[in-house]
């Protein structure tokens, strides 16, 4: 007989600069709490982190707020392309499918894969797959975020990434310093089992075929031990391969505290613009950043809360929640 564990969870919406007003903040947390509220229930009544994770996702890219499914951002020749991925930390599989076009929920496409001999596709494969599985066309454009990209067509695509979360302020503001966005789920299950999930629309305005961390283990990775799902600019998580340096020091035996804090150091050193959310086994719940924001929030089994107004120079790695 298994026993049992107070599941622990943490999502986030992405990673940049902070909200630009109250209005803005408040409209995040609630869409995150939503999320946090539903996904933790059915974590509570025994639902496997693996498929928690898959609805926590499901739920961020319906959301036309978040860069992620529907409200993803259009890459420079005006098209969505999106990837995510998802991995099991008790089986060690990591799926995932990279620039897929017209499917409302990428993660779909990344959990079907997860017992497939080939479970990384590409743009042609993860389209025929999604055909195989009859799942229904689907366009994600928002006016928002079509809008967004007529501005910066007009301004020559003077900012090389698009706005993390879709307000309608970040696209009166064609320069806006906000960062990019993906959005992601780690979950703990009451059987003690971690899973990760990672989705994203990339960059914005980026060059046709460019690969996002979403869909690497470097921005998601799970094992037995730990799990992490990463945000921020894809080029310097891939860098510093920052989810799988996470888990591999908790596997090595540092605390996850101390695996974030050793890992957001080496960051903040080489310049690197991102975001992590991170659980362990042991139910520790983390989160670090070296941008301005992280768009996060958690439930530590006895209440939610949320990163959203942290001010810039919180200790990164810090532990909200700890039950060892």
């Amino acid at each position: 007989m298994e026993i049992k564990v107070q599941p622990k969870l943490i999502i986030h919406g992405g990673a940049g600069s902070s909200l630009r007003g109250k209005g803005g903040l408040e409209t995040v947390r609630r869409s995150l709490y939503q999320v946090i509220e539903e996904i933790y229930s059915l974590l509570e009544s025994g639902t496997s982190a693996k498929e928690a994770v898959l609805r926590g996702c499901q739920l961020l890219e319906d959301d036309p707020r978040f860069n992620a499914g529907t409200g993803s951002v259009l890459q420079s020749d005006g098209q969505i392309r999106m990837s995510a991925s998802l991995m099991d930390g008790t089986s060690q599989s990591f799926s995932g499918v990279i620039n897929v076009s017209r499917v409302k929920n990428p993660i779909d496409l990344a959990i079907a894969l997860q017992n497939s001999p080939d479970r990384v596709l590409s743009d042609y494969g993860a389209a025929e797959l999604a055909r195989e599985l009859q799942i229904p066309s689907y366009n994600g454009l928002t006016e928002l975020r079509l809008q967004e990209w007529i501005k910066e067509r007009q301004d020559n695509f003077k900012r090389t990434m698009a706005g993390v979360v879709a307000e309608a302020e970040l696209v009166e503001t064609s320069h806006s310093n906000a960062r990019r966005g993906t959005i992601g789920v780690v979950a703990l299950d009451t059987y003690g089992k971690l899973a990760a999930g990672t989705s994203t629309g990339g960059k914005g305005f980026e060059r046709i075929g460019r690969v996002s961390d979403s869909a690497m283990p470097a921005g998601n990775y799970a094992t037995k031990y730990a799990a992490v799902s990463c945000t921020g600019i894809g080029e310097d998580i891939i860098d510093e391969c920052l989810a799988t340096r996470v888990v591999v020091r908790v596997t090595d035996g540092l605390s996850l505290k101390e695996a974030m804090q050793r890992s957001f150091t080496e960051a903040q050193e080489h310049k690197r613009d991102f975001g992590a959310i991170a659980l362990d086994a042991s139910g520790a719940i983390a989160w670090g950043k070296t941008s301005d924001a992280l768009l996060a929030a958690y439930h530590n089994g006895e209440k939610i809360g949320d990163t959203l107004e942290l001010p810039v120079g919180t200790e990164v790695g810090h532990i909200l929640s700890c039950e060892c």
